[in-house]
């Protein structure tokens, strides 16, 4: 019997569910327009603040009926108002409200509201697509659809303070990458919200602000723009230094100190500008204080980091001002056991995010120490830094774990600090562990550090060796994503300069020579160039180039040939006549050369070349063939002299370019002796 119960109970929680919210739905469908719009006014001070009773009304189908009420003809304008109120506040709760009213096509519904002459309507129309845009779960495309909406709200604009509120929200909210910019640009976005920055409504200049600052990131064009533009007879650089004063509130400051920062990375301001210099780069970092909230420390860490990321004069003035390097070291001690922070809500929220703040460290720290020797040294010297940043490397968030990853590669270009701090706490170990199992986006920066730590003076080299890292190197070099390729065969380069027979061997076998030629002809540049000069580290000193060439040398030969006849710039082919020089150094590898006919007609094709570079690297290898003191010189000497080689000589040795002139007279010498 306890079965058949079970159906009844559940209906009957249901109903005692909604039927207290029915009744509201009931009377939108009264036949008495009156009626009606008592009923959405009553729906209206029902829903506010209470996400129940919103979730009630939305499973009891009001939404259909109030798009349906909203939309009709012989609906009153009061009506149609109120109807927009309701769903605005239906949209105010959580995000599976939004996306109901999603489902029912509120946004074209909406957007035909803002058709209406009524002002009241209108502003209605826009504060419900104002909430609604802002949500996550909205897909901003859905603004971009229909061609007309963006000029419809740019006249819009002039209507009143509250559509300018409400449009310049949509825009900043729904503004997400090149295309959109170029749209709200070429609708004339510029010229419609730039007067909006003098507004009475601190509410209206804000909102405009922001929408200057997503217009300007990463955008050339409308920065180069916003340059140029006139308020009221003032600059608009000269407007937005105005409002980074610390006078003004901090949201105003920072999102104007944003502007700013985006014009002059775009290139429309100058690095070494005053309005950079002595307004945008103080503010932000006064943002970083311990003073401010855990989003304004964030985002000002964050925007710094953005804005002196390419400029060492900016690194070096930033890492001086206000104790920056220190003060950044409290972004790990937060909330600390004495907080400040009364209001519980607000210790909860921090708590949450306190990962943002250590995240915005490491990305600022990354920035600070990108060139300086001075400043890495001091960041690494601030307490605990390196143990910081290894813990950064296990943490469960992926951006802080990429944040960490990217402080430790800025930090490892210092030689001195890869021979001491990287080793006395052996960064080496977190990284490889990093490296096993991690996002591409944090793979791309790990591999590049670990080339850092695999270079002939980094102590970490020994024991990053015998912890699998060739394996685990080759296989970055399949990888489908161009920049892991190219780091891991740029690893693999600096692990096989000047290192053992062994090493190399254990290169060549793990790799394997499919997969070398794989990358011999890969389409990437980068690839390609890390490639030979990864051969060229294998092919050096004479026992390992003999030894190679013998397992190897019939494919190498193969894949020297190809390059040479490949439609290939001066730097790939400079790198692979090199690559014949060093064959050419070998004992008995040099017979591969002279024994190709086709190989040897290439090298002196390249002495005749016009380019230095080229001849140079030709001339290499006929003086590593025609060498005196080594055994089969005079043959080989003899079978070059037939192929005109000497003649050749002979004109490079009257060439401009004193190097080469004296790389062909000391050849010359050589038959001679």
């Amino acid at each position: 019997m306890a079965c058949l119960l079970e159906t009844p109970i559940r209906m009957s929680v249901l109903s005692e569910v909604t039927a207290s919210s029915r009744h509201y739905v009931d009377r939108l469908f009264d036949p008495d327009p009156q009626k009606v719009l008592q009923g959405v006014i009553d729906m209206k001070n029902a829903v506010i603040g209470n996400n129940k009773q919103k979730a009630n009304l939305i499973v009891l189908g009001a939404v259909p009926r109030l798009l349906y009420l909203l939309q009709q003809e012989p609906s009153s304008t009061e009506l149609k108002t109120e109807c927009a109120v309701v769903l605005g506040s239906l949209a105010m709760g959580t995000e599976n409200n939004v996306k109901s009213l999603l489902d029912c096509h509120i946004i074209p519904a909406l957007l035909q509201g803002l058709l209406s002459s009524d002002l009241k309507f209108i502003e209605a129309c826009l504060r419900c697509l104002r909430t609604i845009f802002t949500s996550p779960v909205t897909p901003e495309e859905l603004l971009y659809t229909d061609a007309t909406v963006i000029p419809h709200l740019m006249a819009l604009l002039s209507r009143s303070r509250y559509t300018q509120e409400y449009i310049c929200q949509i825009f900043s909210h729904c503004c997400k990458g090149p295309d959109h910019q170029t749209i709200l640009f070429n609708h004339g976005a510029v010229q419609n919200i730039a007067h909006l920055l003098t507004s009475p409504s601190y509410k209206v200049r804000m909102q405009a602000l922001k929408c200057f600052s997503v217009l300007a990131f990463e955008n050339p064009q409308v920065s180069m723009t916003l340059v140029n533009v006139l308020v009221d007879g003032e600059l608009l650089p000269q407007i937005f230094v105005k409002m980074l004063q610390r006078d003004k509130p901090i949201e105003m400051q920072l999102t104007s100190a944003k502007c700013l920062t985006y014009m002059c990375r775009a290139g429309a301001i100058r690095t070494d500008d005053n309005c950079i210099i002595l307004k945008t780069l103080p503010c932000l970092v006064r943002m970083c204080s311990k003073e401010r909230l855990l989003e304004e420390r964030v985002e000002g860490a964050e925007t710094l980091a953005y804005l002196i990321e390419p400029d060492v004069e900016l690194q070096r003035i930033a890492s001086i001002t206000d104790h920056l390097i220190a003060m950044l070291a409290d972004y790990f001690k937060y909330p600390s056991s004495v907080s400040a922070i009364t209001d519980i809500k607000r210790l909860d929220h921090d708590l949450k995010h306190a990962h943002e703040l250590r995240q915005a460290a490491f990305k600022l720290y990354a920035s600070l120490g990108a060139n300086d020797e001075d400043i890495r040294k001091k960041i690494i010297e601030t307490e605990n830094m390196m143990d910081r940043i290894v813990t950064g490397l296990s943490e469960s968030s992926v951006k802080v774990r990429l944040a960490a990853v990217r402080c430790l590669h800025s930090l490892s270009r210092s030689v001195q600090q890869l021979r001491t701090s990287f080793q006395d706490h052996a960064v080496w170990k977190p990284l490889m562990k990093v490296l096993q199992n991690a996002p591409d986006e944090i793979l791309v920066v790990a591999s590049s550090m670990l080339c850092n730590l695999l270079l002939e003076f980094s102590p970490s080299k020994e024991p990053i060796l015998e912890s699998g890292a060739v394996e685990l190197l080759c296989g970055l070099t399949q990888s489908e994503n161009p920049a892991l390729r190219v780091n891991g065969i740029w690893a693999l380069m600096n692990m096989a300069f000047q290192a053992e027979q062994k090493i190399k061997a254990d290169i060549l076998r793990s790799l394997s020579t499919e997969q070398l030629f794989r990358l011999l002809s890969d389409s990437d540049l980068n690839v390609l160039m890390k490639t030979l000069g990864l051969l060229r580290n294998l092919l050096s000193t004479r026992p390992h180039i003999d030894k190679i060439m013998s397992t190897h040398g019939k494919q190498i030969m193969q894949a020297v040939t190809l390059i040479l006849e490949g439609e290939h710039n001066i730097e790939v082919k400079e790198q692979t006549l090199c690559i014949l020089a060093n064959i050419a150094d070998g004992t008995t590898a040099k017979e591969l050369i002279m024994t190709n006919d086709d190989i040897l007609q290439k090298i002196k094709y390249y002495m005749g070349h016009s380019h230095v570079k080229l001849q140079l690297a030709a001339m290499f290898c006929i003086s590593n063939l025609i060498w005196n003191e080594e055994e089969g010189s005079q043959e080989r000497q003899d079978k070059l002299r037939d192929m005109g080689i000497v003649d050749i000589l002979h004109k490079l040795s009257q060439s401009p370019d004193s190097n080469l002139c004296d790389k062909a007279k000391t050849a010359l010498q050589q038959y001679l002796a």
